[in-house]
């Protein structure tokens, strides 16, 4: 199941979870500013795929970024309590059919990745 979450940012979820937060921290959040090897770039969409292994739980992440002359950028990483780590991603095969069913919501993501998800997938084995 994937939501929009505001503006150009979206979660893939696999189970129910409450979050709608309007105040202004999260309006800053949809706009966050992130520095890369480029430069400093502009999140536009981000999509998050839970995981868990054993007791760890944790989120691998991709995202949509804009560079200051309009340039696209995609970046993987992974989240643990909130918080983006580097390192490698790994994600299994259910986890990836997640991600691509994910991407309906993310449709500029989905189209820098050249992946477009499959009507009516749902993630699910």
């Amino acid at each position: 199941m994937a939501r929009l979450l505001g503006s150009g940012c979206c979660e893939v979820v696999t189970e129910a979870f409450h979050t709608c937060d309007s105040g202004p921290a999260s309006v800053l959040a949809m706009a966050a500013k992130t520095a890369t090897p480029w430069g400093p770039a502009t999140l536009v969409e981000e999509l998050s795929v839970p995981q868990r292994s054993g007791e760890k739980r944790f989120s691998s992440v991709v995202q949509l970024l804009e560079g200051a002359k309009g340039e696209r950028l995609v970046r993987f990483a992974y989240s643990t309590n909130g918080t983006a780590r580097r390192g490698p991603v790994t994600l299994r095969e259910r986890d990836l059919a997640k991600l691509v069913s994910g991407l309906a919501d993310c449709p500029q993501l989905a189209e820098t990745l050249g992946l477009q998800p499959k009507e009516g997938a749902s993630g699910k084995r």
